[in-house]
């Protein structure tokens, strides 16, 4: 039993809480702007605990997904289901367990929240597949990764501001930047076995659009900031995430799958100052 639950907890990435806070800083920026710095406990607890779960379902359907084409791959070959340790149907089931407890959290937030989080899932759900088919699946995966800034909006305000689709659009560019890093690292087994990513699908041209991405992500930022007139505190913290951008780009630009995967688990730096810069410009 005890080496079973150890492989469920594989099955989650428990012990990679990267993901997991590749989902949370977002949703913390949503819910600090959506609350003018002053969530509420509740709130904050369930969204945590949202991103939680919902990346841990994730996690599960994603090695359902990929379990034929996990086994081919350096890096994942020895992952739960690909390698016969969970069966196929017990991933599906994890990954259902959970959602299903994701939005028994939400039970006590209004409609409009809990109609959102039906196309969460159905992205979230159909993110592993589109590898198979399109050819910025990290685009996809961005989308999946941003439902918690408009739940979070509608949670508090009931309405999903312009600031709050800045803030999606933010979003999924960052997570297109940080999963093409991400997607380099596997790039010679990806295009062996036939899986699209954004990092075959830019080519020589991937450190540059990496690189625009981040333009964009922190073009959104700044426009919110102006249009709300964050104190000085904000542009700090948004000078920072510039230096971290530069340093991503020094990791990123020999293409050395090391680095390339040092630089994706790094984003959450960038993540994390972004919060910072929302959270105590608004208190100030």
């Amino acid at each position: 039993m005890a080496s079973k639950f150890s492989d469920y907890l594989a099955l989650i990435r428990f012990d990679k809480p990267i993901g997991t806070l590749l989902v949370l800083w977002p949703t913390l920026w949503g819910l600090w702007l959506a609350s003018n710095g002053q969530p509420q406990l509740a709130h904050l607890f369930i969204f945590s605990m949202g991103c939680f779960l919902m990346r841990s379902a994730g996690c599960a359907i994603n090695d359902y997904a990929d379990r034929d084409f996990d086994k081919h791959v350096s890096r994942t070959k020895d992952r739960p289901v690909t390698a016969g340790r969970v069966s196929p149907k017990e991933a599906l089931l994890v990954a259902a367990l959970l959602a299903l407890v994701s939005f028994l959290l939400i039970l006590p937030l209004n409609l409009f929240t809990k109609l959102l989080s039906i196309p969460a899932v159905l992205v979230a759900a159909i993110y592993p597949f589109t590898k198979r088919f399109f050819s910025i699946p990290q685009a996809v995966l961005g989308i999946a990764f941003s439902f918690g800034i408009p739940m979070s909006f509608a949670a508090v305000q009931n309405a999903i501001p312009v600031d709050a689709w800045l803030l999606v659009i933010a979003n999924i560019a960052w997570a297109i930047a940080y999963d093409t890093a991400y997607a380099m690292v596997d790039r010679d087994d990806d295009l062996t076995i036939g899986i699209k990513t954004s990092a075959i699908t830019f080519g020589r041209y991937d450190v540059f659009v990496m690189m625009l991405c981040y333009v964009i992500t922190m073009g959104c930022f700044a426009a919110i900031a102006l249009r709300l007139d964050l104190s000085f505190v904000f542009w700090i913290f948004w000078t920072l995430g510039l230096a971290l951008i530069f340093y991503y780009y020094q990791l990123v630009v020999q293409r050395i799958p090391e680095q390339c995967f040092l630089a994706f688990k790094r984003n959450n730096w960038l993540g994390a100052s972004l919060f910072l810069a929302i959270a105590f410009s608004l208190n100030h």
